[in-house]
């Protein structure tokens, strides 16, 4: 085994040697899957397939759940590289996921600004220009494109990956951190989050205002699920398999359901008075309000306790596309954000009625399913064959069946 540092932190990094060597848990394809669903559903503006979100009725919702989820993965995967490869391997294979994302990203801009500006001019839709924000393509092309390349320029729905790209890009050493000292890298995550929260640290925009998802504070649930993929997890896992805890998140969530469909649903705002409803709404996702970490934290608690391992609906044929859908989560991600466009234009142009905002968010699901499956089933092509001629498993970075 290659370990840097010391002997000391050699054998502190020890217990963490068989990370990502049991087999995929499927649960985390599943709510990744899950999260990918309800971003392309919540990105489809002013349609009633909004309603089909979280986010209508919690305090958090799929970027929550995805940034989470990305952390832990990131964590099972890269740590058992870095581990038994070295600081330098693991770094790099972090840093060349971290360019895989920045080529989907410009990739998705390129697709996503050309077919806005075509379809606006072509069907004379000028206001689509200044709703997605590519009104600055016009005016200063160049150096829109040259803010666009360095992330500061970020049309409507296009900002989720950027700040995916700037936390992997940081992660080898954090990641370094917390192989290390787990515990106290965590609650330097914590100090960084109250300080970002309390001073408003926040990177600019182009050509104004500050990134719709500060990377400061929205670290915080990234390096939470790191740190629970690491040891957290198991140290807590009889705290949140507890009475208390399983009350506890019940009552907090049905608390966020209450006070978030009462600023939507008159009929229920006498159960929420208007001091307490304002503490909540509108519900500050920029900086990440805190009763968002405990909502995503509540949710987390009941998914552990009602959704085992070994759950056998896992294996069910009803949620395997939702499962392939995180197992392929970035081609299923980046296409959900251009068809969430595409669904708005054709809302736009032919019928918002109930019916066609149903059909539309149905295809919508079926189109990154049949993404998913394809993406799935071409990987498997391209893997090298073994000595026999079939073909073996997993990744060629990772081993594993679907990179984070």
């Amino acid at each position: 085994m290659v370990i840097i540092g010391s002997h000391g932190t050699g054998q502190a990094m020890q217990k963490f040697s068989d990370l990502g060597e049991k087999q995929r848990d499927l649960r985390l394809d599943l709510f990744r899957g899950l999260a990918n669903w309800l971003i392309f559903l919540g990105h489809v503006p002013d349609s009633l397939l909004t309603w089909f979100t979280s986010r209508n009725y919690g305090f958090s919702d799929g970027a929550d759940l995805f940034v989470f989820i990305s952390g832990y993965t990131a964590t099972l995967v890269y740590s058992r590289m870095m581990i038994k490869r070295g600081f330098v391997v693991g770094a790099t294979r972090l840093w060349k996921r971290a360019w895989q994302l920045y080529v989907a990203q410009m990739l998705l801009f390129l697709f996503y600004t050309a077919t806005i500006h075509y379809v606006a001019h072509q069907w004379d839709l000028g206001h689509l220009m200044d709703q997605f924000n590519v009104a600055g393509l016009m005016d200063d092309p160049v150096d829109t494109l040259v803010q666009a390349m360095t992330l500061r320029f970020k049309p409507l729905n296009l900002d989720v990956l950027p700040l995916y790209i700037v936390l992997m890009s940081a992660f080898p050493f954090a990641l370094w951190l917390l192989l290390r000292w787990p515990d106290m890298t965590m609650l330097g995550s914590v100090a960084l989050y109250f300080v970002a929260r309390r001073f408003q640290w926040n990177l600019t925009s182009y050509p104004r205002g500050y990134w719709y998802f500060d990377p400061f504070t929205w670290q915080l649930l990234f390096m939470l699920g790191g740190w629970l993929a690491l040891s957290g997890g198991r140290r807590l896992q009889r705290i949140a398999s507890s009475p208390i805890a399983m009350i506890g998140s019940v009552t907090f969530v049905v608390f966020a359901l209450l006070v978030t469909l009462s600023d939507s649903l008159p009929a229920l705002q006498p159960l929420v008075p208007i001091e307490l409803r304002v503490l909540f709404v509108p519900n500050e996702k920029t900086y990440l309000a805190p009763y968002r970490v405990v909502h995503l934290l509540a949710l987390l608690v009941l998914a552990v306790n009602l959704v085992p391992r070994n759950w056998p609906a896992l294996t069910w044929p009803l949620l395997r596309p939702l499962i392939k859908c995180g197992q392929q989560s970035l081609e299923v991600f980046c296409v959900g954000i251009f068809l969430s466009f595409v669904a708005h234009l054709v809302l736009i142009t032919t019928s918002d009625g109930v019916i066609v905002e149903l059909i539309v968010g149905t295809c919508g699901i079926l189109i990154m399913v049949a993404v998913a499956y394809y993406r799935s089933w071409s990987k498997e092509i391209d893997r090298p064959a073994s000595g026999d001629g079939s073909i073996r498993p997993g990744c060629r970075t990772c081993g594993r069946t679907a990179c984070p």
